[in-house]
């Protein structure tokens, strides 16, 4: 079983930063990559960000050069979000893939989510 842990939502003005944790634990021999997503009113989650274990990241349309995804040697990714906006506002949500043995397929595991609202 693999749990996935966020942290580090809450409430800042426009203009605020804040910095999100996604940490991966449990049955992990391989985390292949982390992703962040956002989900507003709506059902719908958009790509806000991913990071693979080789480095390589992507961002969305609306957060490149507000937003930096990082990760460490620990499971852990987080994500740096500056400038931020009240349409940034949502439910972020983290996503990753993992291998849990050497011979299994990666698979696909989701947090509960973090709030983030930005006042204007």
């Amino acid at each position: 079983q693999v749990h996935v842990v966020e942290s580090g939502g809450g409430l800042v003005q426009t203009g605020g930063s804040l910095r999100l944790s996604c940490a991966a634990s449990g049955s992990v021999f391989q985390l292949i990559s982390s992703a962040w997503y956002r989900q507003g009113s709506g059902n719908q989650r958009d790509l806000v960000a991913r990071y693979t274990t080789g480095g390589v990241t992507n961002y969305g349309g609306s957060v490149k050069g507000r937003f930096t995804i990082s990760g460490d040697n620990t499971n852990t990714v987080f994500l740096q979000m500056n400038s931020l906006q009240p349409e940034d506002t949502a439910v972020y949500v983290c996503n990753v893939m993992v291998q849990s043995t050497p011979f299994s397929a990666a698979r696909s595991y989701w947090g509960q989510g973090t709030q983030v609202t930005v006042s204007s």
